[in-house]
């Protein structure tokens, strides 16, 4: 007889009665090949007592397993698993000893197999990070308030039914009309796709303009998860250098005059990695460009709304007069990482056709946060987190850049960043800054080891040291644990 005591083990906190959890372990002696078709049972009174239950949920339990047709009972026999069952191969315990893979139980292609896993920083106290907004600023308490005022009122109801895959008409009227007033952007709110952040958008926009093998221009140094995007999609990168005025767009004229491309992917408002922008010049010939050679341009602007010392420059797309601008763009990488909002802009028949994309792999978005999100931006609660959040990050750049210079004059070279959120800090060669963040992480500090930067073509010792985030105490703090590491 098989050792029931160990194998059946019931657990009478459980809010699962006690003879579901005896018939759901047979089935699962059965399904893993321990127990095989015709097999006896124990009796009721022997496995009541192996087990320390009544007889009588031993009787209930036996009595489901045949009801489920797990077994059958014949009768002065005993209860036998059922005999037209298919025999199947006992469960075979992991090798301790074996190095190689495991055989999978069926075929795939793994494409992610060198990705690294994303950073959680959810569960970090002190964080120098890429770049992102400080989420203590954000006006969370007004955007919950909102959503549950929505929740609560009758019409709300309706925003838990399936939508529009272009995402909530409220939220798409109201940021064309923020689009309309911070960027001279014109555009219907038909022809605006509401993502889940800039990500999404970018996935989108590949899968609908790239093919195998077709070349795609990106930066020399570019934002990495956009690399893997197109590489995903079958494509070529072309890496175009970057210099402080942003893409060389004559190098890239170069380019076009012997190979074809189907799309150039650029960041022209501070760049990533680098932080640099764009010049108006690079950016007129570039539209010109797309026009003669009838590439999209693919502009990702994701913190558009944090600029300081000047004015910032208008997108690509509100000065693009062709349809070749495929412009995607940021709520919450400007509010908060987590609450997954952006949008897309382009051609109508792109945007029709990227929503149709959009509802095979995410049907729709959170309506009620969208809804949230429209009626902060009709308040003004949003217009003034931005002025205030742009005031606060200001005075947080100037003083982490005035702290970068007196702490690491002979260790980090930077240019103060124009806008973003982040400064691109290059370190001397010596320091291993793979080393350097896994001892800050042992101080309680964490920084990045600038692998997520690096590609084929650019192996630059930097990283971006995002200053946002972090206030003046904690910004000290951080300059001395990372100073102890150093030196």
């Amino acid at each position: 007889m098989l050792p029931y005591k160990s194998l059946i083990q019931v657990d009478r906190s459980s809010s699962v009665t006690l003879y579901i959890q005896v018939c759901n372990m047979f089935i699962s002696l059965i399904t893993d090949g321990t127990l095989q078709p015709s097999d006896l049972l124990p009796s009721s009174r022997t496995l009541a007592d192996l087990i320390g239950i009544n007889r009588n949920t031993v009787k209930l339990a036996y009595e489901e397993l045949i009801s489920q047709g797990w077994a059958e009972s014949i009768e002065r026999k005993g209860v036998f698993v059922l005999s037209s069952l298919p025999i199947l191969s006992k469960k075979k315990l992991p090798e301790t000893n074996k190095t190689t893979d495991p055989q999978e139980a069926f075929l795939w292609t793994n494409h992610f197999k060198n990705s690294a896993p994303s950073k959680n920083l959810q569960k970090t106290v002190l964080t120098i990070d890429d770049g992102f907004p400080d989420v203590r600023l954000a006006p969370i308490d007004q955007l919950m308030r909102e959503y549950r005022s929505i929740s609560r009122k009758f019409y709300g109801k309706s925003f838990l039914k399936y939508g529009s895959s272009k995402g909530s008409e409220h939220l798409r009227t109201s940021i064309c009309n923020y689009l309309s007033n911070t960027r001279g952007l014109v555009i219907s709110p038909e022809n605006i796709l509401i993502t889940k952040g800039s990500q999404m958008g970018i996935y989108l926009a590949a899968q609908l303009l790239l093919h195998p093998s077709d070349h795609i221009a990106v930066g020399l140094s570019n934002y990495s998860s956009a690399d893997q995007t197109f590489k995903h999609s079958g494509a070529n990168l072309l890496r175009i250098p970057i210099d402080d005025n942003g893409m060389d767009i004559d190098y890239l004229e170069d380019c076009l005059a012997h190979k074809k491309i189907k799309a150039v992917y650029i960041i022209p408002h501070h760049h990533c990695p680098t932080t640099v922008t764009m010049s108006m010049e690079r950016r007129l010939k570039l539209l010109k460009l797309a026009k003669e050679h009838r590439f999209a341009i693919i502009e990702d602007d994701y913190d558009f709304d944090f600029h300081y010392d000047n004015k910032p420059y208008l997108p690509l797309a509100s000065i693009d007069h062709n349809q070749n601008v495929i412009y995607i763009g940021s709520v919450t990488k400007t509010f908060a990482p987590a609450l997954r909002i952006g949008f897309m802009t382009g051609p109508p028949s792109f945007i029709e056709a990227a929503a149709s994309l959009r509802e095979l792999i995410d049907r729709q978005g959170d309506t009620v946060l969208e809804e949230a999100f429209a009626l902060m931006f009709d308040n003004g609660e949003m217009d003034r987190y931005f002025r205030k959040s742009l005031k606060i990050y200001k005075q947080r750049r100037d003083l982490f850049c005035e702290l970068l210079k007196s702490e690491f004059s002979e260790e980090i070279t930077f240019k103060i960043p124009e806008g973003g959120l982040a400064v691109w800090s290059n370190f001397e060669e010596k320091i291993d800054l793979i080393k350097m963040s896994g001892e800050a992480l042992k101080k309680g500090l964490f920084i990045d080891d600038g692998v997520f930067y690096k590609n084929e073509s650019f192996s630059s010792n930097g990283i971006r040291m995002g200053f946002a985030s972090l206030e003046e105490k904690e910004m000290i703090k951080a300059f001395e644990i990372l100073k102890m590491i150093i030196r």
